[in-house]
Formats: C-alpha cells, structure tokens, sequence
C-alpha cells in the first residue's frame, strides 16, 4: 500500500484605473448564475462500460449541489461528449466544448489517449484538464496549472504491486499482455521496473490493438513462452477476452491488471474464467451491500435516481464533481482559472466517507492521491488482498 483569455475590461475598470486585470478577469464558462463543466467520456466504444457510469455520477452529485443553491449561487451544468475512445474525435469533441460551448473546466474524461488529444485544446484557452479518468503520468508531469489527477498512476502502483505478488505466488517466469497505446505502455513499464527490482527479466511481450476481440495469438505467444505470470494492459473488455482464452487453453499462469482493469464488468463478463484474476485499485468498489453503512446509503439513493445499482466509475464521477465543487467554494465569487488553481492547491486534504483515498494538491504536487493496494477476484467479487 503506497500513500504518496481571454479578458472583458469594462468602462468602469479602465476608469477606475490601476485595478489588476488578472484579478478581475472572468473566465469563459462562468456567468453570474451558471459554471460550464465539460466531460469527453466514451459513450459508444469499448469503454462505455465505465463512461456511461462516471457520466451518471458525475450528474447525481452536480444535482445534489444546484437543489441546494449551486456553488456561490451559481448552478453546475455538466455538458457530456462522447469520443467513442478515439484521439482524433477526442479534439473535434474538445474543441466543441472549449470553443463553442465554452466550458469553464473539463473534468473526468476517459482514456489516456482522449486526454493526450483533448489537452493542448483545451489548454489554449486556458481551460483546465481536472482530474481524468486515467492513471497516465501524462495527466499531472509536469506540474501545469491545468493539470490535476486524482488516481494513483498507472507505472507508480504496478512498479510496487508486481514484484510483491510476484512473489507472494512464487511466481518464475513473467510476461506482458498490453494495448498497443500509451494506456499499455505505462502499464507494461510499471511491471518491467518493479520485477527488474528484484532481478526479474520479462521473457515475452506481447500487445494488441484498441478494441481487439480476438487474442488467440497472444495467448499461443504467452504459453509458448512458459509464462506463470502475466501483468497485463487491459481494460474492460479486453481483461475477461485474454483470461478466457488463455483457461481455454489450459495457460493458467498469475494474471495481474492495474487500475484500469479493476472494475465490476470484469467479473461480470468473464464469470468464472476471471476467478484469481489480480488488479491494483485505488477507491473500493461500491457494492450495495458494503460493510460501510454510509456507501450502502449513497447505493441506495444512486439506485433510487438511476434505477440501477452504481458502478465504481460512477463513484468516480461522483467525488469529481465533489472535489471540483470544493476547489470552485473556496475560489469564492470571482471564480477563474487562476482563483481555482490556488484554491485547489491550497484547501488541505480533502476526505469522504465513500471509501475514496484523501486528495490534496500542492503547488508542487499535482497528483492527488497516490495510495493503491491490490485486490482479487473471488467467487466472481473483489476481495482485498492483505
């Protein structure tokens, strides 16, 4: 476990004189009674599994704080776009949101590859990019004033976790399974650093590309390579496709996914082929039933709203909007960019009682949380792994 501009000058400013433009300018995006919040999830591609949820999320608690009156009277409208995970629809989709419905901050968006695209739009209008749905080091190094994430990344918590299971299952010989894409990359880096830690040498490595199905040979390459242990790039639909190939198979080494991997649809598509499957996580998944009276409380009233019970991404999408609402409070009435910069590099550590990590920022330190354990599936649930 690892804690770690554009400007409006009115007559009356140019006649008062001597007043700070930067103090006083007002950034796109906020009106006297309404803050634009934009949102690039995948609504249509392979990640809409975790999209769809960190969207509904995000709105329940955007709801929750404009029934009481909004942030310093001004209401949250979250504009949701969809990128179906693709980097070149991600900047026409960023470029609607800065440019054309000018929204004042960009929250929550999926996918290192989407934020890697959307970003250099969204940052010539001076619009920050606040905490993806991504573990990619790319969304807090370096330090910008635009950048702020809040999950664990994805090199740090792998290069710590791998070389510990990796020995917990006596495991001899390791190999990679990773997406072709800098998501897999960080992933397969994090694994390579740790296991070279203790002096072990990835034997093979194998990828595939977004949206891939099919993954008999790189499971014939992983067998053939006499892999017990596997770290794997995946996601969502990937994870389960892999594992039950290689069980097909009879290939039955360790597998160990990152972040990216730790979610309900796992167990919930691979069934019993993803029993034993091993992931870091960094928030706890919010089962209904929790032993934590206060997120079976938040379940109950997600699945009163929406009909269904929450996902993780959904408390993602959730404390989001919470922590940006927070940083948005303390910036006061003249919210800006650079007003919520400070704010949100000033405001202390920042808990719930949900079961996510604390947050803080500094001015030096724009990762958030650095805190990730590892987790495993048993009997088709997660399980902590002490």
């Amino acid at each position: 476990m690892r804690i770690k501009n554009g400007f409006i000058v009115t007559a009356v400013s140019v006649l008062l004189g001597g007043a700070s433009l930067s103090a006083h300018a007002q950034s796109q995006g906020v009106s006297a009674n309404e803050i634009l919040i934009g949102s690039i999830q995948d609504l249509s591609g392979p990640l809409a599994g975790f999209s769809k949820m960190a969207a509904a999320g995000m709105q329940m608690r955007a709801d929750e704080i404009n029934a009481k009156g909004g942030i310093n009277g001004r209401k949250l409208k979250v504009i949701v776009e969809d990128s179906a995970y693709n980097p070149t629809k991600a900047v026409q989709v960023a470029q609607k949101l800065v440019n054309q419905d000018k929204v004042f901050v960009v929250a929550g968006t999926i996918g290192t590859v989407v934020n890697n695209a959307a970003m250099p739009v969204q940052f010539e209008k001076n619009v920050m990019n606040f905490a993806p749905l991504t573990g990619a080091r790319d969304m807090f190094e370096p330090v910008n004033k635009l950048k702020f994430a809040i999950l664990d990344d994805y090199y740090g918590s792998m290069k710590e976790h791998a070389p510990v299971l990796f020995k917990k299952v006596n495991a001899k010989k390791a190999c990679i399974l990773h997406q072709d894409d800098e998501f897999g990359l960080e992933v397969a880096r994090g694994v390579t650093d740790g296991l070279k830690s203790i002096n072990v040498p990835i034997s093979e490595t194998t990828t595939y590309k977004r949206g891939a199905t099919d993954f008999s040979s790189q499971i014939v390459k992983l067998k053939n390579a006499n892999c017990d242990f596997v770290g794997m790039g995946t996601l969502i639909r990937e994870t389960p496709g892999a594992i039950a190939e290689a069980r097909k198979t009879g290939f039955n080494p360790t597998f160990m996914g990152s972040i990216g991997a730790y979610t309900e649809l796992v167990p919930m598509l691979g069934k019993e082929a993803v029993n034993g499957f091993y992931a870091v996580y960094s928030a706890g998944i919010p089962y209904a039933d929790s032993s934590n009276e206060n997120v079976r409380t938040w379940a109950a009233n997600y699945k009163t709203k929406y009909g269904s019970d929450p996902q993780l991404f959904s408390l993602y999408g959730y404390w989001i909007i919470e922590l940006l609402s927070r940083g948005m409070d303390k910036a006061g009435a003249n919210l800006t960019t650079e007003t919520l910069v400070k704010a949100l590099e000033t405001m202390g550590p920042q808990t719930n009682n949900l079961g996510v990590p604390t947050v803080q920022f500094s001015d030096k330190n724009h990762l958030g949380s650095s805190f990730s354990a590892l987790a495993q599936i048993q009997n088709g649930r997660w399980v902590e792994v002490k």
